[in-house]
């Protein structure tokens, strides 16, 4: 069997022919842009590890159109305290109420937590936004 003709398409119209020192600037790039990508990674991984409180909703009740109750979840150490921020939307994704919540110490690390928070209009839902530690003012 033949080997098919080897044609160029014609000059210029690709642009210009690549020279080895093109070649070698895209490597060059792309490895950079690896050594970057990855370390942001495992910076994001290493500052989320630091993390010792997570949280996580579980669930909501529209108690009328003045009020919702919000279920979550807050893991965190047994003997710490955090305080959780959590707010009701509207259908159009309008914060419409919001009321923070602290979460003192347990005897387990994981607590379930239902709070109600007052709206100023109908909520069509109710999410835990955040969780912090609460700084010991003695440490």
């Amino acid at each position: 069997m033949t080997e098919p003709p080897t044609t160029r398409p014609p000059a210029g119209r690709y642009g210009p022919e690549p020279t080895a020192r093109s070649a070698r600037r895209g490597r060059i790039g792309i490895v950079v842009a690896a050594v970057v990508g990855i370390a942001v990674v495992v910076w994001i991984g290493l500052t989320m590890a630091g993390q010792p409180v997570s949280y996580k909703d579980v669930g909501y009740h529209v108690d009328g159109s003045r009020s919702v109750d919000v279920t979550f979840e807050v893991t965190k150490p047994k003997e710490s305290t955090v305080t959780c921020t959590v707010t009701a939307l509207s259908e159009s994704y309008a914060e419409v109420g919001v009321r923070t919540v602290e979460v003192g110490p347990a005897d387990s690390a994981t607590r379930r937590v239902t709070v109600p928070v007052q709206t100023t209009e109908l909520a069509v839902t109710g999410i835990v936004e955040s969780c912090e530690l609460v700084e010991d003012p003695t440490s």
